[in-house]
């Protein structure tokens, strides 16, 4: 599938070479959301209600994939309710709940940026996202939190040393300038106390992410502003009564499992475009990728009453697997995953 030029990529090598107003340029180029027309059905008021909708109607008009049905009513969920233990080295986990919070806030506000990950230095044995979480995992255990005034300093050059990247690479940049917009969302405020303030609903915070930060506007989808509330328990912090609503945590792992499983199915030319491991741009086919993938997850709990974030879990870690990872999966350059 030919896909043309890369604007995100485009755009990321602006931040390097511009001026103070192309690198503004750049970054709301990243975070511009896709011209979806509205939803029909009007009603749904949480994110997660607004995701799942949204979803299902892409699903149902998508020209590039589709469900398998038949495949999906074959997949063996039961491992889905044994979630995985913790990460002691690669995650940070402490006695000091501040220090928590805000270890917390900071991997989720870089939690992204799958569409570089192949061009990044990996931590032994470790994928991407794993290499930025023990990255900045020993950064809390050597030196302590970054304060919200330190977060609203960093640049490029700050968090590559703190990640092992070369202080060039577009990524960091971007990841700079996620960190300084949650410095300035914070203000005065504690990392743990802002977390204290949602820790009933992980909606609620999903909600509060999304109107601060244009990093998490990610439309229809809103991966990073729903999983922050997942990671409130999975880090000890507290448990939102409204979790098991959550959806699937939409990224570019969770399909390309559910594709080499046989659930969905892509296009000749997508899955050609992307067997070459050609980018895809933040267009159409790569939105219908993962809003199948959400409803394929949602018809999938609907069968076997487990929570869509608990499937979501053990889906992301299966994508760990080798057998899975030797196989190209969709990649697009973009702040939301």
């Amino acid at each position: 599938m030919r896909t043309g030029p890369d604007p995100a990529a485009d755009a990321g090598q602006d931040v390097l070479r511009g001026s103070v107003r192309c690198r503004k340029n750049a970054l709301r180029a990243l975070a511009r959301p896709v011209a979806w027309p509205p939803m029909s059905s009007p009603g749904p008021s949480t994110i997660p209600e607004r995701v799942r909708a949204h979803a299902a109607e892409v699903a149902g008009s998508a020209r590039f994939v589709t469900i398998d049905e038949e495949a999906l009513g074959a997949m063996d969920a039961t491992a889905a309710t044994d979630p995985p233990g913790r990460d002691e080295v690669r995650h940070f986990h402490g006695d000091d709940r501040e220090a928590q919070a805000a270890y917390v806030l900071a991997l989720n506000a870089v939690n992204f940026g799958s569409g570089w990950f192949p061009t990044i230095r990996k931590r032994p044995h470790s994928s991407g996202y794993w290499t930025v979480a023990w990255g900045l995992a020993d950064r809390w255990r050597d030196h302590g939190p970054w304060s919200a005034a330190d977060l609203r300093g960093l640049t490029a050059a700050d968090v590559a040393g703190t990640l092992g990247q070369p202080a060039g690479h577009h990524l960091m940049a971007l990841y700079a300038q996620a960190l300084r917009d949650l410095g300035a969302w914070l203000g005065k405020r504690r990392a743990v106390d802002v977390l204290d303030a949602h820790a009933d609903s992980a909606a609620r915070l999903a909600d509060a992410l999304v109107e601060g930060m244009p990093f998490y506007r990610d439309h229809g989808l809103y991966k990073r502003a729903q999983i922050l509330g997942a990671d409130l328990e999975h880090f000890g912090l507290a448990e939102p009564r409204d979790l098991d609503d959550l959806t699937m945590f939409a990224d570019n792992l969770v399909p390309h499992v559910l594709r080499w499983s046989g659930v969905l199915v892509y296009d000749e030319e997508l899955a050609r475009s992307i067997d070459a491991e050609e980018p895809l741009p933040l267009q159409r086919a790569e939105h219908e990728i993962r809003c199948c993938a959400v409803h394929a997850v949602e018809l999938l709990s609907r069968r076997t009453g487990i929570a869509p974030r608990h499937l979501d879990g053990w889906l992301w870690h299966a994508g760990q697997r080798p057998e899975v990872k030797a196989h190209p999966r969709h990649r697009c350059r973009t702040v939301f995953y």
